[in-house]
């Protein structure tokens, strides 16, 4: 992929675009380090910083992520305009760029919203890619707690598999604990049968050990679910710690457990905090928010070029 950024794949990124003649390029992630130098009113959403995620590589870890990190943040400093999606993003820009940085979250589906609950007493519900980054694991481990402590309780795993070797020591783990009965894997599910998902799960958990702000995070609090989550990166500017939902220690199964027993054993409690969710996910994530926040951006990245361009040819 580094290859592809830095080579023949952006040259070719680059002619298309040049032929096409857009009036503004918003670029996202990768492509946004392959429209570099580029004399068009540009902006680039950072969704996720890939010198980071690379750390959790099983493979020349620290190699990969410096190597990355010198593409990442060349990229960064020659954008015009940034859009962050969460302040934890903001935060690591800090010294890179010199674009104006527009704060605006990652939109979802409107479908996300008008999901009719339905939930299913006990039952928690974990929607991401089979990785060490997003450290089902250490939600196993939680889950085996939360079960010792005498907890009904059944873990769905939703997320097709990033690293197979990882998902192999998931099964395994979940074979010699005796938690067969209690945990599906799911796979990697089609759009209605994640909504299907959302509709009964009493609370949704995502404890990452590197995240900037999972959608799929956001999809839960649309449909009203209760999210426990990890107190890191970008995710505790998405939950509000005892309001709707909780932030725990991704690295301690105890904490995990607990504030997943919170929630599974007080039914009002739990309604009260998937209302907030809803709440705080209309406010900030509903599509038509999101889609009038960045046609102001764009405006100002042609209004920007513009200026600039004017001048200098004066």
């Amino acid at each position: 992929m580094l290859t592809h950024v830095t080579g023949e794949g952006r040259r070719q990124m680059q002619r298309y675009l040049a032929e096409l003649a857009p009036d503004v390029i918003h670029a996202h992630d990768v492509h946004g380090l392959m429209v570099k130098g580029m004399q068009v009113p540009r902006v680039f959403t950072v969704h996720g910083f890939i010198y980071a995620d690379t750390l959790l590589h099983p493979r020349t870890p620290r190699i990969r992520s410096w190597l990355w990190k010198r593409v990442e943040t060349a990229g960064w400093a020659d954008q015009p305009h940034i859009i962050s999606i969460s302040p934890y993003v903001r935060e690591r820009l800090a010294g890179f760029t010199q674009a104006v940085i527009h704060d605006i979250d990652n939109p979802i589906s409107e479908r996300f919203f008008d999901i009719d609950r339905d939930e299913q007493p006990g039952r928690i519900l974990c929607a991401a890619g089979i990785s060490r980054r997003k450290n089902q694991l250490g939600l196993l481990r939680a889950f085996q707690r939360l079960v010792e402590q005498g907890a009904d309780a059944q873990l769905r795993l939703a997320g097709g598999v990033n690293e197979e070797a990882y998902f192999q020591a998931a099964k395994d783990f979940v074979a010699h604990t005796g938690l067969g009965q209690r945990v599906v894997f799911l796979g990697k599910l089609p759009y209605e049968a994640v909504r299907e998902e959302l509709r009964r799960a009493a609370v949704f958990t995502m404890v990452s050990l590197e995240e900037n702000s999972p959608m799929a995070i956001e999809e839960a609090m649309a449909a009203g679910v209760p999210v426990v989550t990890s107190n890191r990166c970008g995710m505790p500017y998405m939950v509000r710690d005892g309001e709707s939902g909780f932030l725990v220690d991704p690295n301690d199964a105890e904490d995990v457990a607990a504030r997943l027993g919170d929630v599974l054993s007080d039914p009002a409690r739990r309604a009260e905090m998937g209302q907030r969710s809803r709440e705080i996910a209309r406010d900030r994530f509903h599509p038509a928010r999101i889609a009038s926040l960045t046609r102001e951006v764009y405006l100002r990245a042609v209004r920007d070029f513009r200026r600039v361009h004017n001048r200098a040819a004066l």
